[in-house]
């Protein structure tokens, strides 16, 4: 199986900076599509970036100038950098991967991590 863990939330105070990691661990063949996603209190989850295998980006509207996606293949992994964060972008920040896994990767699965609390706040 795949399992993604994110790490690197917490608080921080309005215009700071957080960097997000995932890490993605398993029996994984490849990598497609990698995303974040965050969902904040009684709201619907919803999508902050996608980066594709190939490099290809993009960003949800209220975030683009201030959050980079980024990923490394060769580690499986994927980041998130976050400046000049705002109070809005409080919420539990979630990482997905489309995968192929498992012998010669003839498996392919949607996974998500456990999530990690952001919170902006003075």
């Amino acid at each position: 199986q795949v399992q993604l863990v994110e790490s690197g939330g917490g608080l921080v105070q309005p215009g700071g900076s957080l960097r997000l990691s995932c890490a993605a661990s398993g029996s994984i063949f490849s990598i497609n599509d990698m995303g974040w996603y965050r969902q904040a209190p009684g709201k619907q989850r919803e999508l902050v970036a996608r980066i594709t295998s190939g490099g290809i980006i993009n960003y949800t509207g209220s975030v683009k100038g201030r959050f980079t996606i980024s990923r490394d293949n060769a580690k499986n992994a994927m980041y998130l950098q976050m400046n000049s964060l705002k109070p809005e972008d409080t919420a539990v920040y979630y990482c997905n991967a489309d995968v192929y896994y498992g012998n010669y990767g003839l498996r392919s699965g949607d996974f998500w991590g456990p999530g990690t609390q952001v919170t902006v706040s003075s």
